[in-house]
Protein backbone atom coordinates (compact mmCIF):
# COMPACT_ATOMS: atom_id res chain seq x y z
CA UNK A 1 0.00 0.00 0.00
CA UNK A 2 1.32 3.42 -0.95
CA UNK A 3 -0.91 6.49 -0.81
CA UNK A 4 0.71 9.93 -0.84
CA UNK A 5 -1.03 13.30 -0.48
CA UNK A 6 0.41 16.49 -1.95
CA UNK A 7 -0.93 19.63 -0.25
CA UNK A 8 -0.26 23.34 -0.55
CA UNK A 9 1.33 24.69 2.62
CA UNK A 10 0.56 28.38 2.03
CA UNK A 11 -2.25 30.23 0.17
CA UNK A 12 -2.07 28.09 -2.96
CA UNK A 13 0.02 28.65 -6.11
CA UNK A 14 2.97 26.93 -4.40
CA UNK A 15 3.93 24.85 -7.43
CA UNK A 16 1.99 21.67 -6.59
CA UNK A 17 1.56 20.96 -10.30
CA UNK A 18 5.27 20.55 -10.86
CA UNK A 19 5.67 18.39 -7.74
CA UNK A 20 2.79 16.12 -8.78
CA UNK A 21 4.21 15.90 -12.30
CA UNK A 22 7.59 15.00 -10.83
CA UNK A 23 6.15 12.22 -8.66
CA UNK A 24 3.64 10.91 -11.21
CA UNK A 25 6.01 8.64 -13.19
CA UNK A 26 6.27 6.42 -10.10
CA UNK A 27 2.49 6.38 -9.53
CA UNK A 28 -0.21 4.14 -10.92
CA UNK A 29 -3.07 6.54 -10.13
CA UNK A 30 -3.24 10.31 -9.62
CA UNK A 31 -6.40 11.73 -8.01
CA UNK A 32 -7.77 15.26 -7.63
CA UNK A 33 -9.79 15.39 -4.41
CA UNK A 34 -11.38 18.86 -4.04
CA UNK A 35 -11.95 22.31 -5.49
CA UNK A 36 -12.99 23.18 -8.99
CA UNK A 37 -11.93 25.12 -12.05
CA UNK A 38 -10.90 28.05 -9.84
CA UNK A 39 -7.49 26.40 -9.45
CA UNK A 40 -4.83 25.94 -12.08
CA UNK A 41 -1.78 23.68 -12.04
CA UNK A 42 0.90 24.85 -14.44
CA UNK A 43 3.32 22.20 -15.70
CA UNK A 44 6.08 22.34 -18.30
CA UNK A 45 6.09 18.97 -20.07
CA UNK A 46 8.06 18.08 -23.20
CA UNK A 47 9.00 21.78 -23.52
CA UNK A 48 5.33 22.78 -23.60
CA UNK A 49 3.36 24.56 -20.89
CA UNK A 50 0.10 22.98 -19.76
CA UNK A 51 -2.38 24.68 -17.42
CA UNK A 52 -4.81 22.11 -16.02
CA UNK A 53 -7.78 23.31 -14.01
CA UNK A 54 -9.72 20.12 -13.31
CA UNK A 55 -7.89 17.13 -14.77
CA UNK A 56 -5.11 15.81 -12.51
CA UNK A 57 -1.58 16.72 -13.54
CA UNK A 58 -0.73 13.03 -13.84
CA UNK A 59 -2.55 12.89 -17.18
CA UNK A 60 0.73 14.06 -18.77
CA UNK A 61 2.29 10.72 -17.77
CA UNK A 62 1.37 8.11 -20.40
CA UNK A 63 0.90 5.22 -17.97
CA UNK A 64 -0.93 6.97 -15.12
CA UNK A 65 -4.64 6.59 -14.47
CA UNK A 66 -6.25 9.89 -13.44
CA UNK A 67 -9.35 10.35 -11.30
CA UNK A 68 -11.54 13.31 -10.39
CA UNK A 69 -13.04 12.53 -6.99
CA UNK A 70 -16.46 13.25 -5.53
CA UNK A 71 -15.07 16.20 -3.55
CA UNK A 72 -14.53 18.19 -6.75
CA UNK A 73 -17.22 20.44 -8.23
CA UNK A 74 -17.01 20.01 -11.98
CA UNK A 75 -17.54 22.58 -14.70
CA UNK A 76 -18.44 20.25 -17.59
CA UNK A 77 -17.82 22.85 -20.31
CA UNK A 78 -14.36 23.58 -18.95
CA UNK A 79 -13.64 19.89 -18.49
CA UNK A 80 -14.50 19.02 -22.08
CA UNK A 81 -12.36 21.94 -23.25
CA UNK A 82 -9.38 20.58 -21.28
CA UNK A 83 -9.92 17.10 -22.71
CA UNK A 84 -9.94 18.46 -26.27
CA UNK A 85 -6.77 20.50 -25.67
CA UNK A 86 -4.97 17.42 -24.35
CA UNK A 87 -6.09 15.35 -27.31
CA UNK A 88 -4.79 17.98 -29.72
CA UNK A 89 -1.39 17.68 -28.05
CA UNK A 90 -1.43 13.92 -28.60
CA UNK A 91 -2.13 13.03 -24.96
CA UNK A 92 -4.46 10.03 -24.60
CA UNK A 93 -7.37 10.62 -22.24
CA UNK A 94 -9.87 7.85 -23.05
CA UNK A 95 -9.40 4.87 -20.76
CA UNK A 96 -7.12 6.89 -18.47
CA UNK A 97 -9.50 9.47 -16.97
CA UNK A 98 -12.32 8.54 -14.57
CA UNK A 99 -14.79 10.86 -12.87
CA UNK A 100 -16.80 10.15 -9.73
CA UNK A 101 -20.51 9.72 -10.39
CA UNK A 102 -21.07 11.48 -7.05
CA UNK A 103 -19.23 14.68 -8.01
CA UNK A 104 -21.38 17.81 -8.12
CA UNK A 105 -21.77 19.92 -11.25
CA UNK A 106 -21.27 23.65 -11.59
CA UNK A 107 -24.34 25.09 -13.28
CA UNK A 108 -24.66 28.36 -15.25
CA UNK A 109 -26.56 29.93 -12.35
CA UNK A 110 -23.65 29.20 -10.01
CA UNK A 111 -21.26 31.25 -12.14
CA UNK A 112 -23.79 34.04 -12.56
CA UNK A 113 -24.55 34.28 -8.84
CA UNK A 114 -20.83 34.14 -7.98
CA UNK A 115 -20.04 37.07 -10.26
CA UNK A 116 -23.04 39.14 -9.22
CA UNK A 117 -22.40 38.48 -5.54
CA UNK A 118 -18.79 39.66 -5.79
CA UNK A 119 -19.84 42.77 -7.69
CA UNK A 120 -22.47 43.67 -5.10
CA UNK A 121 -20.03 43.25 -2.21
CA UNK A 122 -17.83 46.08 -3.50
CA UNK A 123 -14.90 46.69 -1.16
CA UNK A 124 -15.97 43.80 1.07
CA UNK A 125 -15.66 41.18 -1.67
CA UNK A 126 -13.66 38.02 -1.06
CA UNK A 127 -11.86 38.02 -4.40
CA UNK A 128 -13.25 34.83 -5.94
CA UNK A 129 -12.48 33.77 -9.51
CA UNK A 130 -16.15 34.01 -10.48
CA UNK A 131 -16.15 30.37 -11.63
CA UNK A 132 -19.17 29.41 -9.53
CA UNK A 133 -17.27 27.29 -7.02
CA UNK A 134 -18.74 28.78 -3.83
CA UNK A 135 -22.39 28.70 -4.97
CA UNK A 136 -21.94 25.11 -6.19
CA UNK A 137 -20.70 24.05 -2.75
CA UNK A 138 -23.55 26.02 -1.14
CA UNK A 139 -26.07 23.97 -3.12
CA UNK A 140 -24.17 20.79 -2.29
CA UNK A 141 -24.49 21.40 1.44
CA UNK A 142 -28.04 22.70 1.07
CA UNK A 143 -28.79 19.28 -0.44
CA UNK A 144 -30.11 20.67 -3.70
CA UNK A 145 -26.98 20.25 -5.85
CA UNK A 146 -26.90 18.47 -9.19
CA UNK A 147 -24.61 15.44 -9.26
CA UNK A 148 -23.25 13.65 -12.29
CA UNK A 149 -25.44 10.65 -11.41
CA UNK A 150 -28.48 12.91 -11.94
CA UNK A 151 -27.61 13.18 -15.62
CA UNK A 152 -28.48 9.53 -16.10
CA UNK A 153 -32.23 10.12 -15.82
CA UNK A 154 -33.75 12.91 -17.93
CA UNK A 155 -36.89 13.15 -15.79
CA UNK A 156 -34.96 13.33 -12.51
CA UNK A 157 -32.62 15.95 -13.96
CA UNK A 158 -35.48 18.05 -15.29
CA UNK A 159 -37.34 17.95 -11.96
CA UNK A 160 -34.27 18.97 -9.94
CA UNK A 161 -33.21 21.67 -12.37
CA UNK A 162 -36.67 23.21 -12.62
CA UNK A 163 -36.85 23.48 -8.83
CA UNK A 164 -33.34 24.98 -8.60
CA UNK A 165 -33.75 27.40 -11.49
CA UNK A 166 -37.09 28.66 -10.17
CA UNK A 167 -35.38 29.45 -6.85
CA UNK A 168 -32.40 31.11 -8.55
CA UNK A 169 -34.68 33.14 -10.85
CA UNK A 170 -36.39 34.63 -7.82
CA UNK A 171 -33.00 35.86 -6.64
CA UNK A 172 -31.97 37.09 -10.05
CA UNK A 173 -35.19 38.97 -10.72
CA UNK A 174 -36.22 40.34 -7.34
CA UNK A 175 -32.88 40.77 -5.54
CA UNK A 176 -30.31 41.40 -8.27
CA UNK A 177 -32.59 42.81 -11.00
CA UNK A 178 -31.10 40.44 -13.58
CA UNK A 179 -32.65 38.45 -16.44
CA UNK A 180 -34.11 35.07 -15.57
CA UNK A 181 -32.59 31.81 -16.82
CA UNK A 182 -34.24 29.45 -19.32
CA UNK A 183 -34.64 25.95 -17.81
CA UNK A 184 -35.05 24.07 -21.11
CA UNK A 185 -31.85 25.49 -22.54
CA UNK A 186 -29.83 24.43 -19.49
CA UNK A 187 -31.43 20.96 -19.41
CA UNK A 188 -30.59 20.35 -23.07
CA UNK A 189 -27.03 21.59 -22.58
CA UNK A 190 -26.35 19.31 -19.63
CA UNK A 191 -27.89 16.26 -21.23
CA UNK A 192 -25.42 16.79 -24.07
CA UNK A 193 -22.61 16.93 -21.49
CA UNK A 194 -23.84 13.57 -20.18
CA UNK A 195 -23.35 12.05 -23.62
CA UNK A 196 -19.83 13.43 -23.89
CA UNK A 197 -18.78 12.52 -20.34
CA UNK A 198 -20.39 9.10 -20.13
CA UNK A 199 -17.23 7.10 -20.95
CA UNK A 200 -15.37 8.69 -18.02
CA UNK A 201 -17.97 8.16 -15.26
CA UNK A 202 -17.52 5.43 -12.65
CA UNK A 203 -17.65 4.65 -8.92
CA UNK A 204 -14.21 6.09 -8.18
CA UNK A 205 -14.27 5.29 -4.45
CA UNK A 206 -14.69 1.62 -5.28
CA UNK A 207 -12.02 1.86 -7.97
CA UNK A 208 -9.46 3.48 -5.66
CA UNK A 209 -10.10 1.18 -2.70
CA UNK A 210 -9.62 -1.85 -4.94
CA UNK A 211 -6.42 -0.32 -6.29
CA UNK A 212 -5.11 0.18 -2.74
CA UNK A 213 -5.93 -3.43 -1.93
CA UNK A 214 -4.01 -4.48 -5.04
CA UNK A 215 -0.93 -2.56 -3.89
CA UNK A 216 -1.11 0.24 -6.46
CA UNK A 217 0.80 3.48 -5.88
CA UNK A 218 -1.61 6.39 -5.57
CA UNK A 219 -1.05 10.15 -5.43
CA UNK A 220 -3.78 12.46 -4.14
CA UNK A 221 -3.50 16.10 -5.18
CA UNK A 222 -5.42 19.03 -3.79
CA UNK A 223 -6.11 22.46 -5.21
CA UNK A 224 -5.40 25.77 -3.44
CA UNK A 225 -3.53 25.66 -0.11
CA UNK A 226 -3.84 25.23 3.65
CA UNK A 227 -4.63 28.87 4.38
CA UNK A 228 -7.55 28.76 1.94
CA UNK A 229 -9.21 25.83 3.73
CA UNK A 230 -12.82 26.63 4.67
CA UNK A 231 -12.22 25.64 8.31
CA UNK A 232 -8.49 26.18 8.86
CA UNK A 233 -7.74 29.04 6.47
CA UNK A 234 -7.82 32.82 6.92
CA UNK A 235 -11.61 32.91 7.03
CA UNK A 236 -13.57 34.47 5.33
CA UNK A 237 -10.87 34.91 2.65
CA UNK A 238 -10.87 31.21 1.87
CA UNK A 239 -12.13 28.72 -0.70
CA UNK A 240 -15.29 26.63 -0.21
CA UNK A 241 -13.71 23.21 0.32
CA UNK A 242 -10.94 21.42 2.23
CA UNK A 243 -7.50 21.62 0.54
CA UNK A 244 -5.85 20.19 3.67
CA UNK A 245 -4.87 16.53 3.82
CA UNK A 246 -7.99 15.59 5.79
CA UNK A 247 -10.06 16.71 2.82
CA UNK A 248 -8.42 14.04 0.67
CA UNK A 249 -10.13 11.15 2.44
CA UNK A 250 -13.53 12.83 2.16
CA UNK A 251 -13.04 13.93 -1.44
CA UNK A 252 -11.82 10.54 -2.63
CA UNK A 253 -13.76 8.09 -0.47
CA UNK A 254 -11.02 6.26 1.41
CA UNK A 255 -10.28 5.86 5.10
CA UNK A 256 -7.52 7.84 6.86
CA UNK A 257 -5.71 4.61 7.72
CA UNK A 258 -4.88 4.26 4.01
CA UNK A 259 -2.66 7.36 3.94
CA UNK A 260 1.10 6.70 4.10
CA UNK A 261 2.70 10.09 3.47
CA UNK A 262 1.90 13.81 3.25
CA UNK A 263 4.12 16.17 1.25
CA UNK A 264 3.66 19.89 1.84
CA UNK A 265 4.57 22.18 -1.05
CA UNK A 266 5.88 25.59 -0.04
CA UNK A 267 7.54 28.41 -1.96
CA UNK A 268 10.89 29.73 -0.76
CA UNK A 269 8.93 32.92 -0.13
CA UNK A 270 5.17 33.51 0.19
CA UNK A 271 2.40 34.58 -2.20
CA UNK A 272 -1.35 34.93 -2.14
CA UNK A 273 -4.02 36.01 -4.63
CA UNK A 274 -7.03 38.09 -3.75
CA UNK A 275 -7.92 39.84 -0.55
CA UNK A 276 -7.18 39.00 3.08
CA UNK A 277 -4.40 39.40 5.66
CA UNK A 278 -0.76 38.86 4.67
CA UNK A 279 1.66 39.75 7.51
CA UNK A 280 4.94 39.36 5.55
CA UNK A 281 3.80 41.11 2.35
CA UNK A 282 6.44 43.20 0.56
CA UNK A 283 6.01 46.88 -0.15
CA UNK A 284 4.75 47.69 -3.65
CA UNK A 285 8.13 48.28 -5.29
CA UNK A 286 9.86 45.15 -3.98
CA UNK A 287 6.66 43.13 -4.46
CA UNK A 288 6.64 44.07 -8.15
CA UNK A 289 10.30 43.10 -8.41
CA UNK A 290 9.77 39.60 -6.98
CA UNK A 291 6.53 39.19 -8.93
CA UNK A 292 8.39 39.78 -12.17
CA UNK A 293 11.28 37.51 -11.19
CA UNK A 294 8.92 34.68 -10.28
CA UNK A 295 6.23 35.30 -12.94
CA UNK A 296 3.74 35.54 -10.12
CA UNK A 297 0.46 35.79 -11.98
CA UNK A 298 -2.50 33.47 -11.42
CA UNK A 299 -2.68 30.57 -13.88
CA UNK A 300 -6.48 30.67 -13.79
CA UNK A 301 -7.22 34.41 -13.78
CA UNK A 302 -3.91 36.07 -14.65
CA UNK A 303 -4.25 38.19 -11.51
CA UNK A 304 -0.96 39.47 -10.05
CA UNK A 305 -0.04 37.60 -6.89
CA UNK A 306 0.88 39.44 -3.73
CA UNK A 307 4.40 38.51 -2.59
CA UNK A 308 6.15 38.42 0.77
CA UNK A 309 8.91 36.80 2.81
CA UNK A 310 8.71 33.20 3.97
CA UNK A 311 6.52 32.93 7.08
CA UNK A 312 7.55 30.17 9.48
CA UNK A 313 4.34 30.51 11.52
CA UNK A 314 2.41 29.54 8.39
CA UNK A 315 4.81 26.67 7.64
CA UNK A 316 4.51 25.24 11.16
CA UNK A 317 0.73 25.66 11.08
CA UNK A 318 0.53 23.82 7.75
CA UNK A 319 2.68 21.01 9.13
CA UNK A 320 0.37 20.79 12.14
CA UNK A 321 -3.03 20.64 10.42
CA UNK A 322 -1.87 18.46 7.51
CA UNK A 323 0.50 16.11 9.34
CA UNK A 324 3.21 16.99 6.81
CA UNK A 325 6.04 14.45 6.69
CA UNK A 326 8.25 16.25 4.15
CA UNK A 327 8.41 19.65 2.52
CA UNK A 328 8.92 20.38 -1.16
CA UNK A 329 10.43 23.87 -1.54
CA UNK A 330 9.74 25.58 -4.87
CA UNK A 331 11.07 28.67 -6.64
CA UNK A 332 14.29 28.83 -4.67
CA UNK A 333 15.87 30.27 -7.83
CA UNK A 334 13.67 33.39 -7.62
CA UNK A 335 15.80 34.47 -4.63
CA UNK A 336 19.10 34.01 -6.50
CA UNK A 337 19.83 37.73 -6.97
CA UNK A 338 19.02 38.92 -3.44
CA UNK A 339 21.88 40.04 -1.19
CA UNK A 340 19.90 39.33 1.99
CA UNK A 341 16.82 37.20 2.65
CA UNK A 342 14.39 37.43 5.54
CA UNK A 343 12.51 34.68 7.34
CA UNK A 344 9.62 35.61 9.61
CA UNK A 345 10.11 33.70 12.86
CA UNK A 346 7.27 35.23 14.91
CA UNK A 347 4.87 38.18 15.12
CA UNK A 348 4.61 41.05 17.55
CA UNK A 349 1.14 42.33 18.44
CA UNK A 350 0.50 44.94 21.14
CA UNK A 351 3.78 44.16 22.88
CA UNK A 352 3.02 40.44 22.80
CA UNK A 353 5.14 37.86 21.01
CA UNK A 354 3.07 35.49 18.86
CA UNK A 355 4.78 32.24 17.90
CA UNK A 356 1.78 30.30 16.56
CA UNK A 357 -0.36 31.29 13.59
CA UNK A 358 -3.43 33.09 14.99
CA UNK A 359 -7.06 32.70 13.91
CA UNK A 360 -8.10 36.26 14.75
CA UNK A 361 -8.22 38.38 11.60
CA UNK A 362 -7.64 41.58 13.58
CA UNK A 363 -4.33 40.19 14.85
CA UNK A 364 -3.26 39.04 11.39
CA UNK A 365 -4.14 42.44 9.94
CA UNK A 366 -2.13 44.33 12.54
CA UNK A 367 0.65 41.95 13.59
CA UNK A 368 4.21 43.06 12.94
CA UNK A 369 6.37 40.29 11.47
CA UNK A 370 9.72 39.79 13.21
CA UNK A 371 12.46 38.71 10.82
CA UNK A 372 15.70 36.82 10.95
CA UNK A 373 18.05 38.06 8.25
CA UNK A 374 20.17 35.59 6.29
CA UNK A 375 22.80 36.28 3.64
CA UNK A 376 21.83 35.65 0.02
CA UNK A 377 23.93 33.66 -2.47
CA UNK A 378 23.83 36.00 -5.50
CA UNK A 379 24.42 33.25 -8.04
CA UNK A 380 22.13 31.11 -10.18
CA UNK A 381 20.86 27.84 -8.73
CA UNK A 382 18.99 26.70 -11.86
CA UNK A 383 21.67 24.23 -12.95
CA UNK A 384 22.05 22.69 -9.49
CA UNK A 385 21.01 19.04 -9.34
CA UNK A 386 22.26 18.00 -5.88
CA UNK A 387 22.40 19.67 -2.48
CA UNK A 388 26.17 19.96 -2.80
CA UNK A 389 25.73 21.89 -6.04
CA UNK A 390 23.85 24.64 -4.23
CA UNK A 391 25.73 27.71 -2.96
CA UNK A 392 26.56 27.45 0.73
CA UNK A 393 24.17 30.26 1.71
CA UNK A 394 21.32 28.57 -0.17
CA UNK A 395 21.97 25.38 1.79
CA UNK A 396 22.06 27.37 5.04
CA UNK A 397 18.72 28.95 4.14
CA UNK A 398 17.14 25.55 3.59
CA UNK A 399 18.69 24.13 6.75
CA UNK A 400 17.25 27.05 8.72
CA UNK A 401 13.78 26.31 7.34
CA UNK A 402 14.12 22.67 8.40
CA UNK A 403 15.25 23.62 11.89
CA UNK A 404 12.48 26.20 12.43
CA UNK A 405 9.70 23.94 11.12
CA UNK A 406 11.11 20.60 12.37
CA UNK A 407 10.13 19.11 8.99
CA UNK A 408 12.78 17.77 6.58
CA UNK A 409 12.93 19.01 2.99
CA UNK A 410 12.66 16.28 0.37
CA UNK A 411 12.35 18.18 -2.92
CA UNK A 412 13.86 21.51 -4.03
CA UNK A 413 12.72 23.19 -7.24
CA UNK A 414 15.10 25.63 -8.94
CA UNK A 415 13.18 26.26 -12.16
CA UNK A 416 9.97 25.41 -13.98
CA UNK A 417 11.25 22.42 -16.00
CA UNK A 418 11.20 18.97 -14.48
CA UNK A 419 15.01 18.70 -14.62
CA UNK A 420 15.36 21.86 -12.52
CA UNK A 421 14.90 19.78 -9.40
CA UNK A 422 16.96 18.52 -6.49
CA UNK A 423 15.86 15.36 -4.70
CA UNK A 424 17.24 15.17 -1.17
Amino acid sequence: MSVTIVVGAQWGDEGKGKVVDLLSPDMDIVVRYQGGANAGHTVVYDQKQFILHQIPTGILQPDAICIIGSGVVIDPAGLMHEIELLKKEGIEVSGRLFISHKAHLIMPYHKLLDQIGEEKEGEDKIGTTGRGIGPAYVDKYSRCGIRIVDLLDRDVLREKLLKNIQAKNLLLKHIYDEEELEPDKIISEYLEFDRKMDEFITDTSLYINRAIKDGKKILLEGAQGTLLDIDFGTYPYVTSSHPISGGACIGVGIGPTKIDKVIGVMKAYTTRVGFGPFPTEFDEEFGNHIRNLGSEYGSTTGRPRRCGWLDILIARYAAQVNGIDKFAITKLDVLDTLETINICTHYRYKEKVIEHFPSESNILNSAEPVYEELPGWCTSTQKCRTLNDLPENARLYLERIEKLTEVPIEIISVGSDRQNTILC
